[in-house]
Formats: structure tokens, sequence, C-alpha cells
């Protein structure tokens, strides 16, 4: 028999039994499907947050209180944490070489009251270089300017939520706004800016962070946000800035400094594993799939006992009788794979016009990987059935009823 007469015959008893065909491929339809979605969302995923954190800006590093050890477990300052303060980041500016600014941040929420309207809303507290270093435009007026800083003013830039909400068309401009029973004048307004990484840059009240220290009475900062010169002196300002700060806490590195790489390195980590971790309880579905095909596989070689009998007395040798169930039990496999890329494939791509806050990215090495594992998934729970069927006793399998 050879190749051609071998897939006809294949084809013919995998349509002589349709239904039962169907069923045994829906384990390695789901199994492919579901690795390959799972493996595109978390690519979407590691690519939104990567845009996210170029969107805040470049040559960014931050500053944060307290100790992330990476390697070799906690560190022992971690219980004594000296926090961060406005004179730690005017520290930095001054002294440390290769930045072009050190930005101290506030963050608090407040209630935010005008003309008998409220709301809740988080208000950070910035230095005047924080809306040209995080890449944030002012639509309306102006941001927050060093004088504001250095005299405390009391003027606030609001985003577009939270301008919306409180003051309609309105123009903004002058208006005063309540944080906390104390007055602010509106100096400006956000463009519209959307999430960045969970949070909704539009929903937000920006101050100077010298008013934000008598607002929320805190001389601690949220972190501090650095601009490099360049991407090449990253390296040597966060050994400055280190240096300095060691000096200042007392011999003590209480402190972390993330760059924008470490902190994508870190969440790609963290992506690759969870990715790993679902795509492999996925696989568990084919593999699953692959017993089904076994065991189909099984039923068939003991209800064509006699047609192997048949062919094997016309002069059929164990190797064709082998290959012909073979191919059987990997078109079963191979069918389900690409159905499953057809069904996987087509939710990747839809997600993202059907689901705004689930990103997900088809690639084609998913793809091939989910291929070529469904085509192993078919020779290896193949192989046992087809040898079963090869090794029949030509009389003994006449014989059968």
């Amino acid at each position: 028999m050879d190749v051609i007469e071998t897939l006809r015959t294949a084809k013919d008893s995998l349509y002589t039994n349709k239904v039962r065909s169907a069923l045994t491929m829906l384990g390695v339809v789901i199994g492919v499907s579901a690795v390959i979605l799972l493996v595109a969302i978390g690519e979407g995923a590691r690519r939104y947050i990567r845009k996210e954190l170029g969107e805040l800006g470049s040559n960014i590093l931050v500053v944060v209180p307290g100790k992330t050890s990476r390697e070799g477990g906690m560190h022992m300052g971690t219980s004594a944490v000296r926090k961060l303060t406005y004179e730690d980041a005017v520290l930095i500016e001054k002294r440390s070489q290769n930045i072009l600014y050190a930005v101290p941040i506030i963050v608090g929420t407040s209630k935010i009251k005008h003309e008998g309207k409220s709301r809740d809303t988080y208000v950070v507290g910035v230095g005047d270089a924080y809306f040209n270093i995080r890449n944030l435009r002012i639509a309306v007026g102006r941001a927050i300017s060093a004088s504001d800083v250095d005299d405390a003013r009391r003027v606030a830039v609001l985003g577009r939520t939270v301008k919306r909400e409180l003051m309609g068309d309105k123009n903004p401009l002058g208006a005063k706004v309540t944080l906390t029973d104390t007055k602010y004048r509106i100096v400006g307004v956000m463009e519209l800016k959307g999430v960045a990484l969970g949070f909704d840059v539009d929903d937000v009240v920006f101050i100077p962070v010298s008013s934000a220290r008598e607002l929320f009475d805190t001389d601690w900062l949220f972190n501090i946000t650095v601009k490099v010169k360049n991407a090449e002196q990253i390296p040597s300002a966060k050994e400055d800035i280190r240096g300095l700060l060691i000096r200042r806490h007392a011999g003590k590195e209480d402190f972390t400094i993330l760059s924008q790489d470490e902190m994508i390195a870190v969440m790609s980590k963290i992506l690759n594993i969870m990715t790993a971790v679902l795509a492999g309880i996925a696989a568990i579905s084919l593999i699953v799939g692959g017993i089904g095909i076994m065991n189909i596989m099984l039923v068939s070689v003991r209800e064509r006992t006699r047609e192997i009998g048949i062919r094997k007395a016309l002069g059929a040798k164990n190797r064709d009788i082998l290959f012909q169930f073979l191919i059987e039990a990997v078109a079963l496999s191979l069918i389900g794979g690409i159905c499953g890329i057809i069904f996987g494939g087509g939710m990747s791509l839809g997600i993202p016009y059907f689901v705004e806050f689930l990103p997900a990215h088809l690639t084609w090495w998913s793809v091939v990987v989910a291929f070529l594992f469904s085509f192993a998934v078919g020779v290896f729970f193949g192989v046992y059935p087809a040898r079963k069927a090869s090794f029949q006793d030509t009389i003994v399998a006449l014989r059968y009823e």
C-alpha cells in the first residue's frame, strides 16, 4: 500500500466515524487554543507594560524608600527604614553628576470641592520639572512653576476628569478649589492622558510639593524621580545617588533605585513565569486529548481486527498496518491542532476589540509550537495502538468475530 492509498484509507476511516472523530479531537482543540490564547495574553501584557513605561519618559530613575533586595534574600536594614525627604531630593539634584532633575513626589488623597460639587481624588505634590520629565502636557494655562514650589503657593493643575466633573465646560483658570479646607487657585488643566499602569492620570490634582508637605503635614516622599542626561550615564548616575544617600542616611542603604529597564525586566520576568505556568496547565489538556486519541485508536484496532487479518492475508506487511493506524492518530491530532490554532488565534485577535482592559498579541512562535506539539501528541499516543494493530497474528485476526 503506498502513501496516497494509506492517507485515503485513514480519511475514509475518520469520515466513517465523524462524531467520534470530532469528539476525540476536542481535547486537542481546547489544549491548543488555550496555549495560544494564554501566550497571546502574556505577550500583550508585556508589550502594554513596556509601552506604558516608555510613555512615562526616557532616562528615568526612581528612588523609593525601603530596600528591595533582588539577590541573596532580605536586606538586613529593612526593619530600620529611614524614609526619603525633600532634602534628599535637593541634595541629589545639587550634588549628583550626570542628572538634569531630581523631583520630589508626595502622593495623597483628598476631597476636592468647588461651588457645591465635591469628589475624592488623588493629590500629587511635584516639583516644577515633573511635567517635563513625565511627558505630561498642559491643555489650558500653565504647569507648576519653580516659584510656585519655592514660595509654597496654593495653586493647582487639574486632570481632565476632575475638571470636567467639577466645572463642566466653564473656564477653570483663576477659579478656586478646596482641598481639605485649604483653597487652591487653578492655574492649568492637563491634556487628556488616560490610564498609565493602572493609574488614571486624568483623575489627579497636581500641586507644588512644598504645598503638599503642608497639606498632608508630612516630610516623607512617595519617591524621588530623577532625569538622567542620557542613557549611557544611567549606571554612573545610580552610583552617584547611591553614594550620596548612603552617606546622608548614616551608612544605611535603606532605599532602592530603579531604572525603567529594571522595572521592565522585573515585570517581564513575572509575566514570563505566569505565562509559562498557565501555558503548562493548558498543555495538560493536550495530553488528555492525546490519551483520548490513544483510547479511540485502541477501540478502532479491536473493531477492525478482521480487516487487519484480511489485509495481512492479501500481502500487507506489519509496517503497512503500523503506518496506516499511525497516520490516523496523527491526522486526528493535527486536525484538532489546526482547529485549535484557528480558534485560539481568532480569540487572540478579537480580544483587544471586545475586552479593552485585556491586551493580547498573537505570536507566530506560539502557533508553530502549538502545531508541532499537537503533531508530537499524535505520534506519541498513536504508536502503541499502531504497534498493537501491526503485530496482530493473521490467523487469529481472520477468526475474530
